[in-house]
Parts: C-alpha cells; structure tokens; sequence
C-alpha cells in the first residue's frame, strides 16, 4: 500500500515524500488506519518493521488538523531506555518537516542544564513528549507537568518496560491522563503480563499481531560450543585473524560487559563498553565514536539490541546466550542493516547454555552451523542439549543489572514553518 492510500494530510505526505518515503511496511499498512480511527490499539511488532512511523504518522497527522489544544501536551510516548527515545525523537523531526508540530524528548542522565530545558519544553506546550517512565515522573513531582489535554498515550517496546520493572511508573502516568485519551501499545512479544497490562490501559483495543521474523538469509550464522573459560580464547583467536571493525558483542550483564571490555582492551583492542552504568552524555559520545568508526569493537547490553539503527555492522558476536529466541533475533538483525545487507553472526554456546541454544533453533527451524574450535582454544564439549540442562530456569532479569557470572578476567526539531520555540 502506498502512504498517499492512507488519508492523511498533504502536509505530512509532503514530508514522508520528502524522506522518498512511499510504501507502507505491513505494520504501518494494518496499524495508520485503525490509529486514525481514534480506537485503541495493541500491536505485536518488533524492532526493524517500521512501528515507529506507524503510531507517530497519525498522532502527528491529528495534530497537525490544529483542532487540538494549542500550547499544551497532546501526545505522549513512553519508551525503555534514553537511545530509544532521542531516536523517535528525531524520526518525528524528519516527519515534521512540512508541519507546525513540535516535540520533546524527556530522559535522565542528563545535566541541570538539559532538566531545565525539558521542563521548559513541556511547560510551552510541546505537542509531543518522549520520555523514559522515571524522568516524565520526577518531571511530575516537581509539578512542572500538565498530562489532562493529552489525547494520545503511546507505550513503545511495552515488554522491555515491564522487564526493566517500570509497570507502577506507567499506571502512575496513566492514571493522570484524560479518560478520553487513545492508547496505544507496540510489544515486540505478546507474554500474560503485556495482555494484563492491555486489559488495565486499553479500550476495546484492535488487536494486530505479525509473526515475528525470522533473521534474513543474508546472515550467516555459526555457533562455537565451547567450555565458558574458552571464550576468551576465541575472540582472541577470531580477531587475530581477521583485524575486527564494526563489531558488537552482546552480553546479558552489564558486570559482564565492564570486564570484557576491560579483557579486550588489555589485549589491544579498540573497544568501548554500552550499559546502563555509563552517564547518558557518554553513552551518546560512544555512540557518536562508534557510528563514526572510530571504535572497532563495541561490547555492550541488550539496551542496543532493540530499536537502535546502527548500519553497516559486520559482525554481532553472543558472548553469551540471549534471554530468549525473540532477543537472539533481535541482536542478531543489528547486521545485515547496511548497504551490503549481509552479515555474519556468532554464538559462543557453553555447556549449561546448550540446552537454550536448542531452543533458539528449534524457534528457527533450521540447525546452526557449528565451527570446530580453532587448534589453539583445545577441545570443546560435545553438543549434547540434553546432556548439558542449563544450570538455572532461563529468563528475562529484570533490570539489566542482575548478577550474572563475570567474565575470566584474562584471556584463559523540529523544523518546520511556524515551529514553536522550545
């Protein structure tokens, strides 16, 4: 389907025509309709499907109609992590091109400076607010927030929210919104405590649900089953081959990411660690350094797995296993982004994670290849799943912080035409 089939305003087909935007994803074909409807929707989508586009395109075509309350929030839109929200932030700055709408991105980390400048974007009347739960609800405290013209609520990546344990501070925000507000709920899975939450904030919801993907065939992927003291031991061996660039690696922990990142740089690597722990003005310079090419290997959480744009990744490497199939789709599709659109994709799988690795090709329906160990790493344990059971039930932590096993220590905006000032 074509966007101009979609009845929205000229204006905001000007810039979508602009950005040479001109076929709707599936997501955004079943979704922009029933958004302009006025009906509550919940969507099971995940990252890379083009979900953002699809609730921003009508929230911001309703604003644009100027029937809204000027000079107050219309539209709020919560998401999990500080990246994520400076990343709609700017795909609705490109949206607005043509259209006198407005917004804010609201998230911690930052200096006084940038809480005085959120506050006072909120105070004039951005029409729209990105925030992260917990800084939108300190905003709130300080009374410098009026939620009651608000007439969408939108939750992005609404599982990752509940498993980073942020479920009271939506119901708080949630709670001081109008009746009559839409809300609209994007989830990349669909587990009982999204439908639970679905049942509490929606309305008679539309429900669309896309199968989740599978990773495309451009990426190749291989696995290494190996004893967990092995691991280092090939980075080690797989580096010396071939010089690393544009590398991530994954791992749950961020304990675990601080002392591989430690590990390698040890080695002489040009690394750079992603996690929770990091001030956000140096977690953007690591981004900025790494999107420029100037870091080579960035070892980071699962808070890069979801709904960051990095193009051009050569090489995602799971140090560890994901939490479930759905995440190990989902740090894995950080490659094959670019303009090559391949990539390669390595799993190190230890005897307790076996038993998870199975899953996650049983999840496929294919076998990953397993590369023999390299000569120098020594023998490996056989692929036995049944064999090895993981060691402790598989599932999601719920901060990122949770204690995992360490690492072996050594190697063994808006623009637009008027724009409000903000």
């Amino acid at each position: 389907m074509k966007f101009n089939e979609l009845h929205l305003e000229k204006a905001v087909l000007q810039g979508l025509d602009s950005m040479n935007f001109q076929d709707t994803t599936p997501v955004q074909e079943l979704t922009i309709p029933v958004i302009l409807q006025g009906k509550d929707i919940i969507a099971c989508a995940q990252t890379g499907t083009g979900k953002t586009a699809a609730y921003v395109l009508p929230v911001i075509n309703e604003i644009s109609k100027g029937k809204l309350p000027r000079n107050e929030i219309n539209a709020v839109i919560m998401a999990p992590t500080r990246e994520l929200a400076q990343q709609i932030d700017q795909q609705i700055e490109g949206f607005t091109y043509f259209v006198p709408v407005s917004a804010v991105a609201v998230y911690g980390g930052t200096d006084g400076i940038g809480w005085v400048q959120q506050r006072r974007g909120m105070q004039m009347g951005a029409d729209i607010v990105i925030a992260t739960p917990g800084r939108l609800l300190a905003h709130i405290r300080m009374g410098t927030v009026d939620l009651s013209s608000v007439s969408f609520f939108i939750l992005d990546e609404a599982d990752r929210m509940l498993d980073m344990g942020f479920y009271k501070d939506i119901m708080k925000i949630y709670r001081l919104l109008p009746p009559t507000c839409q809300s609209i709920m994007f989830s990349a899975t669909m587990p009982p405590k999204i439908r639970e939450l679905a049942q509490k904030i929606l309305k008679n919801p539309e429900q669309i649900q896309l199968a989740i993907a599978r990773p495309p065939e451009t990426i190749i992927q291989t696995a290494y089953i190996c004893h967990d003291f092995q691991k280092i031991k090939i980075l080690q061996s797989l580096f010396s081959k071939s010089a690393p660039k544009r590398v991530i690696i994954f791992s749950s922990s961020k304990i675990k990411v601080k002392e591989l990142s430690i590990v390698l740089t040890r080695m002489r690597f040009n690394v750079a660690a992603m996690h929770s722990d990091l001030e956000q003005s140096q977690r953007e310079e690591v981004m900025k350094e790494f999107k420029n090419g100037h870091i080579d290997i960035l070892v980071a959480t699962d808070i890069v797995a979801r709904g960051i744009d990095i193009d051009d990744i050569r090489v995602v490497i799971n140090f560890d296993l994901p939490h479930d199939a759905e995440d190990y789709v989902h740090r894995i599709g950080r490659t094959a982004r670019g303009t090559s659109g391949e990539g390669l994709a390595i799993t190190l799988v230890a005897e307790n994670e076996q038993a998870g690795f199975q899953e996650i090709e049983q999840f496929l329906g294919k076998t990953i290849y397993k590369i023999p160990l390299p000569e120098e790493v020594g023998e490996g344990p056989e692929y036995n799943p049944t064999m090895f059971p993981p060691k402790r039930k598989r599932g999601r932590p719920k901060k990122e912080g949770s204690q995992q096993k360490s690492v072996p220590s050594s190697p063994p905006r808006k623009r637009g035409r008027p724009r409000k000032q903000i």
